[in-house]
């Protein structure tokens, strides 16, 4: 089959967005409520919400999810948001008044950590009509029976153990639709896809990391300048 050639339009202030790697494209996607996923950007930083080609934020933090960070996310983002709602901390009726602000906000879907006990979870399901997606970081997470209280969704996280965990799931739930982080190349990520992937998680460079190419691109622009004259 024929690739499909579209034509590209991008603004002369958009031409430095993080761009996520093009094998991501090679996914099935996760169709939610009608639009599908494919690429998803883990990060939290407001410039590079801002600045992305990704299909969706997974906006995941080691802190206790707060309201006023779910505000600030969905104000600036022109993609969709999947919030951090849970975990072994954040638990019960915060965690069930989290997922309906999150879905007030617009968020497309809330995410737990694998910790979250059942009647967690069974509480955020009663609450909102968005999907719940799982976070899971061990091959030894039994989500048989958090499936069974609500989960819709399962995000793999797993490190080296990623691709694994995968195989495995997918082997035991054919259909269950499942994101999965993909690694720093393309072999791997293409590798969690054929594991079973059907969206991978993107972690772009840090706003240093970036500001820090910008800097020695303005240095050599300043040298070049400065030799020509």
């Amino acid at each position: 089959m024929e690739n499909k050639r579209y034509p590209h339009v991008r603004t002369h202030l958009f031409k430095d967005y993080i761009a996520v790697p093009e094998v991501i494209r090679k996914s099935s996607g996760i169709l939610i409520n009608g639009k599908r996923f494919k690429a998803l950007l883990f990060t939290t930083d407001i410039a590079l919400i801002m600045n992305n080609d990704a299909d969706a934020i997974m906006a995941v933090y080691p802190f206790t999810p707060h309201p006023a960070i779910i505000q600030a996310i969905t104000s600036v983002s022109t993609i969709p948001i999947m919030a951090g709602i849970a975990g072994g901390t954040t638990q019960g009726v915060r965690s069930a008044n989290m997922a309906l602000f999150s879905e007030a906000h617009g968020c497309k879907a809330v995410v737990i950590n694998a910790p979250t006990p059942i009647e967690t979870i069974e509480m955020i399901n009663e609450m909102i009509d968005i999907p719940i997606i799982l976070t899971v970081v061990s091959e030894y997470t039994d989500i048989e029976e958090k499936i069974k209280a609500g989960v819709d969704i399962i995000n793999v996280s797993g490190a080296s153990k990623t691709k694994t965990i995968v195989k495995q799931i997918r082997k035991n739930h054919p259909d269950m639709p499942i994101i999965a982080t993909g690694g720093p190349t393309n072999e791997s990520i293409l590798e969690t896809i054929e594991a079973g992937a059907n969206a991978i998680t993107y972690t772009p460079p840090s706003n240093g990391e970036l500001f820090s190419r910008k800097m020695m691109d303005y240095r050599e622009r300043e040298k070049d300048r400065f030799e020509e004259e």
